[in-house]
C-alpha cells in the first residue's frame, strides 16, 4: 500500500506540474499561433485558431520593416556590455567587501546589496534630469549605466556565496609566490568562479534583454534604440494588421527564449550552489 501511495503521490505530482508548465507556455504558443496566421483569423471563436493558410510572410514583414536587424543589433550590444561590466564589477566588489580589509566594507556591501530592493522604474525620472543635465539621453550610456547599476547588486550576492567557499590558503600561497592583487583576483579566484559567472551572465542578460520603460524614457532618436521598439515600427502603416505584430513579438522574445532553454541547467545549478555555499 506504501508503494501505491507512493505511485499515487507523483502522478498527481506530474499532472500538477505539467498544468502549471501548460499555463506558463500558453502565452507564448498563443502569440506564435496567431503570427502564423492572418487579422481576421483572430476574431474567430476559440483560444486558438488553426490558420488556413501559414503566413510566413508575416515574418519577413515584421523583419524588414520593423527594422529587426538594426534594433537586434544594438541590443546584444548594449546586453553585452552590461553582461561584461556586471561580471568583472561583481568579482571585485565580492572580493573586496570579503576577503580585503578595510573600515567601510560591511557597510558597503549592505548597500550594495540593498540595491535588489529598489525598483528599477523608481529611478527614472532623476536619471531623465540628469542625463538631460549631462546631454547623456539618446547615447549608450543612458542604458549602459542604470542596466549595470541594477544588475550589480544581484551579481555581487551570488559571487560574495562563492568567494566564501573558497579557502583563503589559495590566496596565501599566491601572496608566498609573489603575486599581485589582480594575479591573485583573475588569475586565481576567477577561473574557480565559472558557474557563478555563468548564472550572473545569463540572469543579467535575460533581465534586461525586453527592458522597455527606460528605453522609451531615454532614448528618442533611433541609434541607440533596442529591440523592443521594433514594435513601434507598426503603428502606423500595420496598426491594424495584429499578425505582422504578433511575428515581430515573437522575434523579439526568440533570443531571450533560447539562451533560456540552452542555458537554464546553468542558472539553476549557479543559484543553489551559490545558495549553498554562501
Amino acid at each position: 500500500m506504501k508503494g501505491k501511495g507512493k505511485k499515487i503521490g507523483k502522478a498527481v505530482l506530474w499532472m500538477v506540474l505539467i498544468v502549471v508548465a501548460v499555463i506558463q507556455l500558453f502565452p507564448l504558443i498563443w502569440l506564435i499561433d496567431f503570427s502564423l496566421g492572418s487579422s481576421n483569423e483572430m476574431f474567430t471563436n476559440g483560444l486558438l485558431i488553426i490558420p488556413e493558410k501559414i503566413r510566413w510572410d508575416n515574418y519577413v514583414k515584421a523583419f524588414v520593416d520593423g527594422n529587426f536587424l538594426h534594433y537586434l543589433k544594438n541590443s546584444l550590444l548594449i546586453n553585452s556590455l552590461a553582461v561584461i561590466l556586471v561580471v568583472v564589477i561583481s568579482i571585485m566588489a565580492a572580493f573586496a567587501c570579503q576577503r580585503m580589509h578595510w573600515k567601510l566594507r560591511g557597510l558597503i556591501s549592505t548597500l550594495l546589496v540593498m540595491g535588489m530592493m529598489i525598483p528599477i522604474h523608481a529611478t527614472l525620472l532623476p536619471n531623465y534630469k540628469i542625463y538631460s543635465e549631462l546631454h547623456m539621453t539618446d547615447t549608450i550610456w543612458a542604458l549602459l549605466i542604470p542596466y549595470v547599476a541594477f544588475s550589480l547588486p544581484q551579481g555581487m550576492f551570488l559571487m560574495t556565496g562563492f568567494i566564501q567557499s573558497i579557502p583563503k590558503e589559495l590566496e596565501e600561497a599566491a601572496v608566498m609566490d609573489g603575486c599581485g592583487i589582480y594575479r591573485i583576483v583573475f588569475q586565481i579566484i576567477t577561473p574557480l568562479l565559472k558557474p557563478s559567472i555563468a548564472t550572473v551572465a545569463i540572469m543579467t542578460f535575460l533581465n534586461n534583454w525586453n527592458e522597455f520603460m527606460m528605453a522609451s524614457t531615454y532614448l528618442s532618436a533611433p541609434t541607440w534604440k533596442t529591440l523592443p521598439f521594433s514594435v513601434l515600427e507598426f503603428t502606423g502603416e500595420y496598426s491594424s494588421n495584429y499578425a505582422v505584430q504578433f511575428a515581430v513579438m515573437a522575434l523579439t522574445a526568440a533570443p531571450a527564449v533560447i539562451v533560456y532553454i540552452f542555458l537554464n541547467k546553468h542558472i539553476t545549478k549557479g543559484v543553489a550552489m551559490g545558495a549553498v555555499k554562501g
